[in-house]
């Protein structure tokens, strides 16, 4: 593991696994704000199944809390950050960080593989700043994993917009915190990204 300094307007500091690789997949934290980081267990799966695929992954933590507005842009630096230096880059998110991934992706002007997401909120910030609407703009295949049973985002409009565009969709019977299902998001999400590089 690497530690990365994202340049940038914004103090952005990253872990990334698998250096050397040719592929890489940057991975957007949850809600800074409520403890989320790059060492969440969700990205460290993903990160860790990646790995065995030989695909590097940057986990990013945000800078200083922005409502989204300046996380999105975190996140889109560490695109560009991956773009000069990987062959192929995807984009991971989950929760909040879905949420940002999805956004990110939409509007960045690097050519991505692929993007994932698990449990992404619907929107950020004051409403404007439309996770959901962002899946109709990218340019990427798409991969939208969720919980059946989750109540703590609204990743409704998300998932119906990626069926209408015809991405893949998986439920995994769990709620947003997907306790025991790690390992299995990580081999669905680096199955997903990693057939795309």
């Amino acid at each position: 593991m690497t530690d990365v300094a994202v340049p940038g307007a914004r103090d952005v500091r990253a872990s990334l696994d698998g250096e050397g690789a040719e592929s890489i997949v940057v991975a957007c934290p949850p809600h800074p704000r409520q403890r989320g980081h790059r060492g969440d267990p969700r990205l460290m799966a993903v990160g860790e199944a990646l790995a065995e695929r030989g695909v590097a992954c940057l986990r990013f933590d945000y800078g200083e809390w922005d409502e989204g507005y300046g996380e999105r842009e975190d996140a889109r630096n560490a695109i560009r950050w991956a773009a000069e230096r990987y062959d192929r880059v995807g984009v991971f998110g989950y929760s909040f960080g879905a949420a940002v991934a999805l956004l990110a992706a939409a509007s960045v002007e690097e050519s991505l593989g692929g993007v994932s997401v698990l449990a992404p909120a619907a929107g950020l910030g004051d409403g404007d700043l439309d996770a959901a609407g962002a899946v109709a703009e990218l340019d990427a295949p798409l991969q939208v994993l969720y919980g059946a049973r989750d109540t703590t985002v609204d990743w409704g409009p998300v998932v119906e917009a990626a069926r209408e565009a015809g991405a893949t969709v998986e439920e995994l019977p769990s709620d947003h915190f997907f306790l025991g299902k790690h390992d299995r998001i990580g081999e669905s999400v680096a199955d997903f990204l990693a057939e795309r590089r």
